[in-house]
């Protein structure tokens, strides 16, 4: 297994996690795929979201796999006016990540970041690790080690 640039950012953090493989439906790039074949509950199965706020400054979302982004908190939190999501066609550019392997983890620039506060409730959730078909599973608490992180409510179910 090969260690994406999530992972080794980690590593230098010296922040513990496990690398966690699932097979890659192209077809299916869903959080509930990822659950189904890591055999995780999707509440722990986090994703990577990234919005732009009025001025396109990039702000990063991470929520439970089967809940929505309420982009109006996410603002609100964030002390802007607005967000929208990032068009697809421009994560690659803004991130380095494609689609269905956007890690909050080793983006090209540090962003900030806001993780909905119910990932605390968990011992360990899982974020992409930066390429469809691996996941990070760490302690939600260990984000703070490496990112500029907030836990907010950020999500709607």
């Amino acid at each position: 297994m090969k260690k994406t640039n999530a992972a080794r950012l980690l590593d230098r953090q010296k922040v513990e996690y496990r690398l966690v493989e699932y097979e890659v439906d192209e077809n299916d790039l869903s959080a509930l795929h990822v659950a189904k074949n890591t055999k995780q509950d999707i509440k722990t199965i986090y994703k990577t979201l990234v919005t732009i706020d009025e001025n396109n400054k990039p702000i990063v979302a991470c929520i439970a796999g089967d809940e929505e982004l309420d982009l109006k908190a996410l603002a609100k939190v964030a002390g802007v006016k607005k967000c929208t999501m990032l068009p697809l066609k421009d994560i690659l550019k803004v991130t380095g990540y494609i689609r269905g392997g956007c890690s909050p983890f080793g983006m090209k620039k540090i962003y900030r970041t806001f993780v909905d506060i119910d990932a605390l409730l968990y011992e360990k959730v899982l974020v992409s690790a930066g390429v469809r078909g691996q996941q990070l599973k760490l302690n939600p608490k260990d984000f703070e080690k490496v990112l500029d992180v907030d836990f907010k409510k950020i999500s709607n179910v």
